[in-house]
C-alpha cells in the first residue's frame, strides 16, 4: 500500500516511484527565440480576430485607452511572472507561483483558472480560423461549409491536426512557432504598407460611430461614453492575451532562469508593435463601425484593398496567423494540465507524456473539452439567434478572458505574498517594477473582471465558468485532495524553496 503524508489545507500526498516522473518526462528544447516564438504566436491571432469587438461596444477612443491601460497591466504582469518563474522553473506556472504562496487549495483555484483560460482561448481560435478558412474555400474553390451549415467539420480538422502537431515533440512545436510567428508579422507589416498605400486610410473613419444619444457625456471619441471602456477592456486583452504562457514551458527551456524573462520583454515588444498596427490601420481602412462587428475584421480589411478575389489568397496567410496561436495557445493547456495532473489535482493519466516526451493525453481531452464547447455554443446561438447567438464568437472569448483576469488577479497577489513569506529565496531575476508591478497588474486585472460582470451581454459566460469552477472544487474536495503527489512544483511549496522537504 502506498505510503500517504499529511499536509495543512487538507491534503494527504501518496508517494511514488521514480517511473511515474519517468512516464511523464518533458525534453529540453527550447532557447530564448524558441521562447519569443511561443509568446508571440500564442497572441498574434488576436491580432487578426476578436479584438474588434471592443470597438462595437466603446468605439475607437475607448479601444484606444483600453489598449493603453492594458500596456500598463501586461508590463507589470510580465516582469512579476517572470521574476517567479525564475525562481520557480516548473512547468505549473501560475498553479506553482500560487501554490507557494497560498498553499493547495490557491494553487489549485489558481490553476484552474488558467486551464479555463486556455481551453477556451484554444476554442475561441479554432472558431475564428474555421471562419478564415471557410473564407479560403470560398473564395478560391467556391466550396463553404458554412453554407452547407456544417462548420463543425472544420473544428474537427483543426483540432486533430494540432493535437498531432503539439504531440510530436517539443522541438516541433518551439520550431513551428519561431516559423508561424515571423510569418504572421510579416502579414501585418504587409497589410500595414498595403492600408496605407492604397489611400483607403482615413483618420476620419477612426471616429465614424454617432455618439448613442441615450449616453450622458457621449462623443463622437466616446460615443458610448466612459463606462463603455470597461467593456472594452476584455477585447483589448486580445492584443497581448497568451504571453503569460511562458512559464509553462520552463521545464523544456535549456536555461529558464534567463531566456524566460529575457523572452517575455521581446515578446512584449513585438506585440505592442503589431497590436498599434491593426488597431489603427485596420479600423482607418473599414472604418471603426464595419470593424467592430467583423468576424474577420484583417481578411476585411484586405477585401477593401485588393478586392474579394485575390483577398481569398491573402487570407490563406491570414489563417496562418491565427493557427500559430492555435499551436501555441494548444501548447499551454496542454502543458497547465500536464503540471495539475502529474501533481494529483487532475486525474494522474493526463500528464502521461509517451514517447515523444509530450502530454499527449492532456492535449487531446482539452481539445475534446474545447470542441464541445463549441459544439454547444452552437446550439444555444440556433435557439436564440438574436440574443446568444448574435455574440456566441464574443462569449467564447470572454469566458477566456474571465479565466485570464482571475489567474492573472491571484498570480500578482502570490508575488506580494512570496515577496513577505520567502524573502531571502533565490531569485535569479527580479521585476524592475518590483511591488508597483504587481499591484498595478492585480488593479487591472480586477477592473477588467468587473467589466465582465456588468456587461449584461455575457452572463451566459459567467454561469458557464461557474459551473466548470463547482465541478473542479468539488472533485478535489472529495477525492484529488486526498492523492496528491509531490511533483517539483508541491516539492518547492512544501520545502519552502529550500528544497530541503519538510511536512508544511
Amino acid at each position: 500500500m502506498a505510503e500517504k503524508t499529511t499536509a495543512t489545507g487538507g491534503v494527504t500526498y501518496t508517494s511514488v516511484d521514480q517511473s511515474y516522473f519517468e512516464k511523464r518526462g518533458l525534453r529540453r528544447s527550447a532557447g530564448v527565440w524558441g521562447l519569443w516564438g511561443l509568446a508571440v504566436a500564442a497572441v498574434i491571432s488576436g491580432d487578426f480576430s476578436g479584438w474588434n469587438f471592443g470597438i462595437d461596444f466603446a468605439g475607437f477612443g475607448g479601444m484606444l485607452i483600453a489598449f493603453a491601460v492594458l500596456m500598463v497591466m501586461y508590463y507589470g504582469l510580465t516582469f512579476s511572472i517572470s521574476e517567479m518563474s525564475a525562481a520557480m522553473p516548473h512547468t505549473g506556472g501560475a498553479y506553482s507561483f500560487a501554490r507557494s504562496a497560498m498553499g493547495p487549495w490557491g494553487g489549485l483555484v489558481t490553476g484552474a483558472a488558467e486551464t479555463i483560460e486556455y481551453v477556451a482561448t484554444t476554442a475561441v481560435i479554432v472558431f475564428f480560423s474555421a471562419q478564415y478558412l471557410d473564407g479560403v474555400t470560398s473564395g478560391l474553390l467556391n466550396f463553404s461549409l458554412a453554407e452547407a451549415d456544417m462548420m463543425w467539420i472544420w473544428w474537427i480538422v483543426l483540432y486533430v491536426a494540432f493535437v498531432a502537431l503539439n504531440s510530436a515533440g517539443a522541438h516541433i512545436s518551439f520550431r513551428f512557432a519561431i516559423v508561424v510567428a515571423i510569418i504572421a508579422i510579416g502579414i501585418i507589416l504587409v497589410f500595414s504598407v498595403m492600408a496605407l498605400a492604397s489611400g483607403l486610410f482615413s483618420w476620419d473613419k477612426l471616429w465614424d460611430i454617432a455618439p448613442n444619444p441615450e449616453v450622458a457625456g457621449a462623443t463622437t471619441f466616446l460615443p458610448e461614453g466612459w463606462l463603455a471602456i470597461l467593456f472594452a477592456l476584455p477585447f483589448a486583452m486580445w492584443f497581448f492575451l497568451g504571453i503569460e504562457e511562458l512559464p509553462l514551458a520552463a521545464e523544456e527551456s535549456h536555461n529558464p532562469q534567463r531566456d524566460i524573462p529575457r523572452a517575455g520583454v521581446l515578446a512584449r515588444g513585438t506585440l505592442i508593435i503589431t497590436g498599434l498596427l491593426v488597431l489603427f490601420l485596420n479600423t482607418g481602412v473599414l472604418g471603426a463601425e464595419a470593424t467592430g462587428v467583423s468576424l474577420e475584421p484583417l481578411l476585411d480589411g484586405f477585401r477593401a484593398i485588393v478586392g474579394d478575389e485575390l483577398a481569398a489568397v491573402l487570407a490563406i496567410f491570414a489563417l496562418i496567423g491565427l493557427l500559430a496561436s492555435l499551436q501555441g495557445i494548444m501548447f499551454a493547456y496542454g502543458r497547465n494540465m500536464y503540471s495539475l495532473s502529474r501533481a494529483g489535482y487532475y486525474p494522474k493519466f493526463l500528464s502521461l507524456t509517451g514517447k515523444n516526451q509530450t502530454p499527449w493525453v492532456a492535449l487531446t481531452v482539452g481539445a475534446v473539452v474545447g470542441f464541445v464547447a463549441i459544439v454547444a455554443l452552437d446550439l444555444l446561438a440556433r435557439l436564440d439567434p438574436e440574443g446568444v447567438g448574435a455574440v456566441a464568437g464574443a462569449i467564447i472569448l470572454n469566458i477566456a478572458v474571465w479565466g485570464a483576469v482571475v489567474a492573472y488577479f491571484l498570480q500578482m497577489v502570490s508575488f506580494l505574498i512570496l515577496r513577505r513569506k520567502l524573502p531571502d529565496v533565490e531569485r535569479p531575476y527580479k521585476s524592475p517594477w518590483g511591488l508597483f508591478g504587481a499591484y498595478s497588474a492585480a488593479a487591472i486585472s480586477a477592473l477588467v473582471f468587473i467589466g465582465l460582470l456588468i456587461n449584461p451581454a455575457f452572463q451566459a459566460a459567467i454561469v458557464a465558468i461557474i459551473i466548470v469552477y463547482v465541478l473542479i472544487l468539488l472533485g478535489f474536495g472529495l477525492h484529488y485532495r486526498k492523492q496528491l503527489v509531490l511533483s517539483p512544483e508541491e516539492e518547492y511549496a512544501l520545502s519552502g524553496g529550500t528544497h530541503e522537504l519538510t511536512k508544511e
